[in-house]
């Protein structure tokens, strides 16, 4: 039985999800072929992801494929109550409630396994470490799952290297229609309209810096630039700094940065990149948010032990004022800012990504079992179906080959 805020959401929450539905062509076109085909037929999928209304059009897809699903959030932060309650009373089995405590937040990710799926989609990996520790043996009919986000692909590996990872994981975030368009231009706009929305300040002639330079971190310096921004990246690969610097980025250490900044953003997927001594010497006003996947990559609590005083300041801003006045102000307790306060990626670009996660399921409904415990790239003639698909689907077409162009291709003769 659902677990949702306030039912009495529920006719907004399906307003948003239908609205949604009219900008994600490729994953509809899906959907048209699933609801024909019942590929899950017969199985029980459970999906961690941001719970907003483009993830429960793809709860839907799923459901309308012939799975019995299973959905909950991935952040206490990013769950839209409406949406809950809209997915909930369109027969999707939903445990999500926005703001709540890290104890109430795991007893909704179980709640979302008791189910005992066959597939499952991740994001960040909280179900898998769910499913590797107390409750394993919810997860005694599991065929494999699909993994959505850098940091969750990162916990992969390592667990893969390690030995422990319990069956068959494919990589959504490393796809080319996810990490090229989702990472990029959705992270980009994103971010921005959140900051922008929450601030209500000019982004323009600020300093921004951004830390990292990954897809996420190019799209956000990239459109903090369009905007009149003048940009400070800070790296730990020496080719991504080049690159930054040769798209007109300043590059320097944070330990630098920390004293230029206006509004720092983090995108690294790590932990502890703005800490105490950046704290210490930024300017009076100074703005931190995080696009990363958890709240480590500003260190809160140390933001908090330093400071002298703690108060709101606007809805998903609180301030810190130093022992020498100056005042530090996080977005959104340093969560993901895009989603915790904001609508997150644009319903385009996750198109593209949830379409990804539908066919990566797909493929493990029908290949999972001859599968090791492994972690596993999404094949290409996926990216290249998605691609297909989202180009149709918004009126485009390209060009092919012809035999003679292949035959030269592939020789050696000119």
């Amino acid at each position: 039985m659902s677990i949702v805020a306030d039912m009495s959401l529920a006719e907004y929450g399906r307003m948003k999800i239908e609205w949604v539905q009219d900008f994600m062509p490729a994953l509809g076109a899906i959907k048209e072929r699933m609801a024909q085909e019942q590929p899950f037929k017969g199985l029980t999928i459970t999906m961690s992801i941001h719970m907003e209304a483009k993830t429960a059009y793809l709860a839907t897809v799923l459901k309308a494929a012939g799975a019995e699903v299973h959905a909950t959030g991935c952040n206490p932060l990013s769950t839209q109550d409406d949406v809950a309650a809209g997915l909930a009373s369109l027969g999707v089995e939903t445990y999500a409630k926005h703001g709540v405590d890290a104890k109430e937040y795991r007893d909704l990710l179980v709640a979302a396994l008791r189910c005992h799926p066959h597939l499952i989609i991740d994001d960040g990996g909280d179900l898998l470490e769910l499913l590797t520790g107390d409750y394993a043996h919810l997860g005694d009919r599991i065929i494999g799952g699909a993994e959505e986000t850098t940091t969750g692909i990162h916990r992969l590996k390592a667990r893969a290297k390690a030995g422990l990872l319990p069956f068959p994981m494919m990589n959504v975030n490393d796809a080319k229609c996810k990490h090229y368009y989702d990472n990029k231009y959705g992270t980009g706009q994103s971010v921005w309209d959140a900051i922008m929305h929450t601030t209500n300040l000019l982004v323009a002639g600020k300093t921004v810096v951004v830390a990292g330079y990954g897809y996420c971190g190019r799209g956000v310096a990239m459109r903090a630039k369009g905007m009149g921004a003048n940009v400070i990246v800070t790296e730990i690969d020496p080719i991504k700094a080049l690159e930054a610097s040769m798209e007109g980025m300043r590059v320097m250490p944070m330990d630098q940065a920390a004293r230029e900044g206006d509004l720092f953003v983090t995108t690294t997927g790590c932990r502890d990149v703005i800490v105490g001594r950046h704290f210490a010497v930024m300017k009076d006003n100074a703005f931190l948010s995080n696009a990363g996947h958890f709240n480590v990559e500003v260190n809160g609590e140390e933001l908090e032990r330093m400071a002298v005083r703690v108060f709101p300041r606007r809805q998903d801003i609180v301030g810190y004022e130093m022992p020498d006045g100056r005042v530090l102000n996080l977005l959104a307790e340093g969560r993901l800012v895009n989603l915790a306060s904001g609508n997150g990626h644009p319903a385009e670009i996750m198109d593209t990504s949830f379409a990804i996660q539908a066919l990566a399921l797909e493929y493990l409904r029908y290949h999972g079992k001859e599968l090791d415990k492994a972690v596993y790239e999404i094949p290409q003639e996926i990216d290249d179906m998605v691609s297909l698909l989202k180009l149709r689907g918004i009126g485009m077409e390209i060009d092919h080959l012809t035999p003679e162009q292949e035959a030269y291709l592939a020789g050696w003769e000119v």
